[in-house]
């Protein structure tokens, strides 16, 4: 499918990115957490690929029977796609981290405490369980085909690989509208100053509008990793571990309403064990 193809045909780019990285910054790699970020992308791309092998026939469905617009593939029309695609990962991005049952996917994401551009490749396969595609179907629903859609999903993820280095200069004006290093460090921080700050994809608009954004503060230089756990380096502890804390969680609970307060309530709150 094309998210993959594209991410696929992007990986020498990608690869000489890091090569690049790693002679500057050799400290923030080690072979044993390259190797997982690397395990953790392949798993990912496999689930992703198998569920839109599965999904795609419905994405289909959906266009034919209710698209409100049958659009015309043109450059205004593809650019209205790729802002209102971005405007739904804002929402799918700040979700995440507001939502356990979307957070024990993404915690994956944010589990190291070095950030170079291997983190990028740091995801879970359970995405497509706990339904990232569901965000993308409002484009599809306004008239988008899905080819066209994900796609786009496809670039963006693209983009969104460069931004996670801590060797790029300050992008000051760039940065006025794109998401840039600078920001998307501080939202890898597990500093209480940045925690749910800058969920920008492509623009640091939505961060802007809707009041998650945050500059960086100079007495206090963000810290890697998430705030609750240390994650060891360890496919089973970052992709498993944060499931079984929310089963634990959920046991816990004696009444179905409280069980879905855990479940789709703010990560922070979650009891570790």
């Amino acid at each position: 499918m094309d998210v993959e193809f594209i991410l696929l045909a992007l990986s020498p780019l990608f690869a000489l990115a890091i090569i690049v990285e790693y002679r500057k910054a050799k400290s923030s790699y080690t072979v044993r957490e390259f190797l997982l970020n690397l395990g953790l992308a392949l798993s990912h791309q496999l689930s992703d690929l198998i569920a839109l092998s599965l999904l795609m026939p419905f994405f289909y469905w959906l266009h034919a029977h209710f698209a409100l617009v049958d659009f015309e593939l043109n450059f205004v029309n593809i650019t209205l796609a790729f802002i209102l695609q971005d405007f739904l990962y804002y929402w799918f991005h700040r979700a995440s981290h507001r939502c356990n049952w979307l957070w024990c996917a993404h915690i994956v994401h944010h589990s190291s405490q070095n950030m170079n551009f291997s983190t990028a490749m740091r995801q879970s396969l359970f995405y497509p369980i706990v339904g990232m595609w569901l965000f993308w179907l409002p484009l599809i629903i306004v008239g988008y085909p899905p080819e066209l859609v994900f796609a786009i999903v496809a670039l963006n993820l693209a983009y969104q690989f460069f931004v996670h280095t801590e060797q790029a200069p300050k992008l000051k004006w760039f940065g006025l509208i794109f998401n840039t290093p600078t920001h998307h460090c501080l939202h890898h921080a597990r500093n209480a100053e940045y925690i749910d700050k800058n969920y920008a994809g492509v623009l640091i608009i939505w961060d802007k509008l809707f009041g998650t954004f945050v500059e960086p503060i100079a007495s206090k230089p963000p810290q890697y990793g998430v705030a609750e756990r240390h994650y060891r380096v360890s496919f089973y502890d970052v992709l498993i571990t944060p499931w079984l804390i929310l089963l634990r969680n959920l046991r816990l609970q004696n009444s179905w309403r409280a069980k879905c307060r855990i479940l789709f309530g703010k990560p922070h709150n979650l009891k570790q064990f």
